[in-house]
């Protein structure tokens, strides 16, 4: 990784509202079944934000308890980068928003690269550590999907919760084993009509007929996302371990985002992992976009996967098509 430095995450804080969806709820909702998606997903229930909660109020959530952890103020970060798709509207950008609630004397500004915005924004904000201009930056990943979630759509609708994580970028001292280690990111934009909300922007503005047409939800063409994922997250890990001469076995533990069990147990299998190296629970939360990797370090920390020391592996693919994978040593 170029630079001086390397950048290493030292706090971390997470927020998911109270409201649950369980699968016996979606099921007085549309025709399906716990155990239909149970079985197809690893889904058994999601958290969704109450009426007027927005993704920059789960961002705030996120932030504070993160900058508590490290005992710093606001007035510490140096610049913040949220990774939505979900923005409370279209400008001004979601960290606008949380740098004007926060408090922040700084700049800032939104990644949108879907479900692997999270792991684009930690290679974004570790470069400006790793270059030597920042010092302290302040990483979320933030998405209210039940915002942009048909209802009345079974393929989409069991998939999808809300939550928010957000990390915090520090150099790592001189000699010291932490931080991030490297990263890849590529995308196949030929995938773009396969996972999108077709209108909304430019292209297609809103009108009657689009809200009539309902294109202002998620679409996806399952079977093409579930390939294309399932091969990708394979390749991309595979790619960055063999760039930095580790194995499998060299690593601790495995944060995935959580889109579909079968495809983290596929890409698991693939790999030659152990299952206890694996950290799942896209069964709590669903796929949160932005926010399941961040929502992963939680709990693999409180079940002691991640804890000084570990090398980790984070990997993501999402819309568009993106993909990426970043390795580090945990602080």
């Amino acid at each position: 990784m170029p630079g001086p430095f390397r950048a290493k995450i030292t706090a971390l804080g997470t927020y998911v509202p109270p409201r649950v969806l369980s699968n016996s709820d979606l099921e007085k909702m549309v025709e399906t079944s716990d155990e239909w998606i149970v079985t197809r997903t690893g889904i058994s229930e999601r958290h969704l934000v109450a009426p007027g909660m927005a993704t920059s109020d789960m961002a705030i959530e996120a932030a504070r308890a993160c900058l508590a952890e490290r005992g710093i103020g606001a007035s510490n970060v140096e610049a913040i980068l949220v990774a939505t798709v979900t923005p409370d509207m279209m400008f001004p950008s979601t960290a606008c928003l949380v740098q004007d609630r926060l408090g922040a004397k700084c700049w800032g500004f939104d990644v949108l690269a879907a479900c692997s915005g999270f792991v684009y924004a930690l290679a974004t904000g570790a470069q400006f550590i790793a270059s030597g201009v920042h010092r302290r930056v302040l990483v979320i990943g933030a998405d209210t999907m039940s915002s942009i979630i048909d209802y009345k759509d079974r393929a989409t609708c069991v998939l999808f919760g809300d939550g928010a994580g957000a990390v915090l970028l520090e150099p790592a001292a001189p000699g010291e084993d932490a931080g991030i280690i490297d990263f890849i990111h590529e995308i196949e934009g030929c995938g773009g009509p396969a996972l999108c909300m077709p209108a909304g922007g430019s292209r297609r503005p809103a009108t009657p007929d689009t809200v009539a047409q309902r294109l202002h939800f998620v679409h996806q063409e399952g079977g093409a996302v579930f390939k294309y994922a399932v091969r990708k997250m394979y390749e991309i890990c595979a790619q960055i371990l063999e760039r930095n001469h580790v194995t499998a076995a060299d690593l601790d533990c495995f944060l995935p985002h959580q889109a579909n069990q079968r495809i983290i147990e596929a890409t698991r299998e693939r790999l030659g992992l152990e299952p206890c190296k694996v950290m799942i629970n896209i069964g709590r939360f669903g796929n949160t976009t932005a926010a399941t990797i961040p929502l992963a370090m939680q709990d693999a920390r409180a079940a002691g996967l991640l804890k000084p020391g570990s090398l980790a592996l984070l990997a993501a693919v999402g819309a568009g098509y993106t993909a990426g994978a970043a390795l580090l040593r945990w602080a």
